[in-house]
């Protein structure tokens, strides 16, 4: 550039030219044309490659034999980095302008070859799917035309819409459209066809991704486990705390506790889970185990097998639509096992919360997410359920209604329903029902007509009642019914259940008073000893389990060796054979915790000094004289109460459970003693010479 002339509008200036060839060396000559030539050839390809480049150009590449020229005009019209231009521009040799042009050039050729073949591949991969779009669409017209509607193609497009619909994580995803390949390929008459869709029917039905969303309101909840079930505070507490530990869990993520209900028949148990399900807003699943052998019955079978199924999770999770239910495993305690497995071990994976979140059912054969629903277990016994198992589960316990609890239940819960049930509601708004208890025949009621833990036995007698009612309506008997005493036994009959007197049966010296523990709630059991003429020995009757003739050998050995002590005459044990016997003997019996019953009956026995009426006992020996704690202490206090017993002997180890577990309005009617030694229990139970 020699001079600017002007800048406005436009610039223009006075240059002159730089002859480039002429400042070529004569050895460089060779060099520089191979350089041109080279450089023509490569920006010829790169406007083959460039869609920005037109043709016009490889042709006046030709029309340019000077080197410098020729890498002006392309670093000119080449699209790459400014940086670049200004480093070639700033190049006067043109030897080493050409070489650095060259080496840019075949980058940029490289990039356009590579850009092209991709765009390629993307072309052939678009034509081939419109290609089978349109092939589809014309068979599809044509079969239209022939009046040939294909089902079959209409069922699977249909189950490729439910496969995008379902959300179905990718292992599964990768199994259904492997599943639905074959299906599309195989002839509707083929046997593996109906196998084949049943098994895409399960999986498209199946809820992977919808679920529930938790009602986390704790008064509500809370209002809601009262309003179905009266007492059972422990278990409403525990969800309670369930719920507040999610609802402020940052993630929302919180594990589910898997809870186990134990407790005697028909004190709530699965009413309850019900109830839980209701309260947090979850829909809700209940599955049977009580005499499953299977272990497929759980885990699915195989498809391989003919009609074959999913196990009984997976379809409880269809059925409830959702996965994050509240499923319910009812009676796990009567779970069998044969030659086809053992469906205990099936269950381990499902109630374990670090495992269950892949569950894999043999019939699905890919992994489901059971980590969100909420597993709740019951059983009447924890002795029948495996080590394992019961250890994967927080066992939450039962225990049997107090009086006064089934008398609220029956008020608030089994009449109105009854009532219900039978059609005795109120004809209008503001009447009463047609039938209406006193308190005291529903107090009557469960005295007399019912002695369980539960309340299914008292709902029978009140629909005993109502039913009895309902026909003096229909025969225009009577218009209203007021239920009292009278008319229970009217309606019933004499009562089932009476009071035994306990002076009655404890005024012989031999017997003692002693409380059980069954499946059904506690017992009061009696313990007789009888004395015979005859070499030393001890029979034992009653049907007794091991674990309670060996209570009874320590109570005798115990007896036998502090006899001075007791003041049993020293001839009392050579001179007689004993006879221990405890009645019921129908009914199969074990356990420890008759030991001191035993020996204070034995001890009573020998001295011919009765015990005390109105009182039982419970306890483990040993045979160094210690008093062991027991287990179902609120169970054998509610059974002493209802059988009028005031006062209660337990191991001192069994105060805390005493404390804890047995309601107030029971503690206040009963005197309890903690006995640590059996000369405590001796000294409490036997009356002295002198009362005699």
């Amino acid at each position: 550039i020699l001079e600017v002339l002007q800048t406005q509008p436009f610039l223009r200036a006075r240059i002159e030219l730089i002859n480039n060839d002429q400042e070529v060396a004569p050895e460089d000559a060779t060099r520089v044309e191979a350089l041109r030539r080279a450089v023509g050839d490569v920006f010829k390809r790169v406007v083959s490659l460039s869609p920005n480049l037109p043709d016009e150009l490889a042709g006046m590449v030709e029309a340019v034999n000077e080197g410098g020229v020729l890498a002006d005009m392309v670093s000119a019209h080449v699209p790459f980095a400014t940086g670049q231009k200004q480093e070639l521009l700033e190049t006067l040799s043109v030897p080493d302008r050409l070489a650095k042009l060259l080496s840019i050039l075949n980058h940029e050729a490289e990039v356009l070859e590579l850009s092209s073949r991709i765009q390629g591949e993307v072309r052939e991969e678009l034509n081939k799917t419109q290609r089978e779009y349109f092939l589809r669409e014309q068979m599809k017209a044509i079969q239209r035309e022939l009046g040939d509607t294909d089902d079959r193609t209409e069922e699977i497009e249909e189950l490729r819409a439910r496969i995008e619909e379902s959300g179905m994580p990718a292992e599964a995803r990768k199994e259904a459209d492997r599943e639905l390949d074959r299906l599309k390929r195989m002839p509707p008459q083929a046997a593996e066809y109906t196998v084949s869709r049943t098994y895409l029917d399960w999986l498209v039905s199946i809820p992977w991704q919808t679920s529930t969303e938790d009602n986390l309101d704790i008064p509500h909840v809370k209002e809601v486990l009262d309003e179905d079930h009266y007492g059972l505070e422990k278990i409403k507490d525990r969800l309670l705390e369930f719920l507040a530990v999610r609802k402020f869990k940052r993630d929302g993520h919180v594990r589910q506790p898997i809870l186990c209900f134990v407790g005697p028949p028909g004190v709530g148990k699965t009413s309850l889970a019900k109830s839980i399900a209701r309260g947090i807003g979850r829909k809700f699943v209940r599955m049977s185990l009580g005499g499953m052998r299977d272990e497929a019955e759980i885990r699915g079978h195989r498809r391989t097998y003919v009609g074959a199924l999913p196990g009984q999770i997976i379809q409880g999770i269809r059925r409830a639509e959702s996965n994050n239910p509240v499923m319910v495993l009812d009676e796990v305690d009567k779970i069998g096992m044969d030659f086809r497995g053992d469906p205990t071990a099936a269950l381990l994976e499902v109630l374990d919360p670090e495992q269950n979140n892949a569950f894999r059912d043999h019939y699905l054969d890919v992994p489901f997410d059971l980590s969100e629903t909420l597993f709740i277990t019951t059983a009447n016994m924890l002795d029948p359920v495996p080590g394992p198992l019961r250890d994967r589960m927080e066992v939450i316990e039962l225990a049997g209604y107090t009086e006064e609890e089934k008398v609220q239940i029956a008020v608030r819960h089994l009449i109105p329903k009854q009532i219900v049930e039978h059609g005795l509601e109120p004809g209008e708004e503001g009447d009463s029902a047609r039938v209406t208890f006193e308190p005291d025949a529903i107090r009557h009621l469960v005295q007399g007509y019912t002695r369980e833990a539960g309340v299914r036995n008292l709902e029978r007698q009140i629909a005993a009642v109502c039913r009895k009612a309902t026909r003096r309506f229909a025969e225009g008997l009577e218009d209203n019914v007021n239920v009292t005493v009278k008319v229970v036994e009217e309606y019933l009959g004499a009562p089932a259940f009476e009071q035994e007197d306990l002076r009655e049966r404890v005024r012989t010296p031999g017997v003692a008073t002693g409380l059980a523990w069954t499946p059904v709630g506690g017992e009061v059991l009696y313990v007789e000893a009888l004395a015979m003429p005859g070499d030393k020995g001890l029979q034992i009757t009653g049907q007794l389990g091991d674990v309670m003739r060996e209570s009874a050998q320590a109570a005798l050995s115990w007896v036998r060796a502090h006899q001075a002590e007791l003041g049993i005459p020293d001839t009392f044990f050579q001179n007689h054979e004993l006879h221990l016997h405890v009645p019921a003997g129908a009914v199969p019996k074990d356990g420890p915790s008759a030991g001191v019953t035993m020996a204070t009956a034995i001890a009573s026995l020998a001295t011919g000094r009765p015990t005390h009426p109105m009182q039982a006992m419970t306890g483990e020996i040993s045979l160094t004289g210690r008093v062991l704690p027991i287990g179902g202490v609120k169970e054998k206090v509610l059974a002493a109460h209802r059988a009028g017993v005031r006062t209660v002997i337990l191991p001192e180890r069994n105060r805390k459970d005493y404390d804890e577990d047995v309601p107030v309005e029971i503690r206040r009617d009963l005197t309890i003693y903690y006995a640590r030694e059996i000369p405590q229990v001796l000294g409490w139970a036997i009356e002295t010479p002198s009362v005699l």
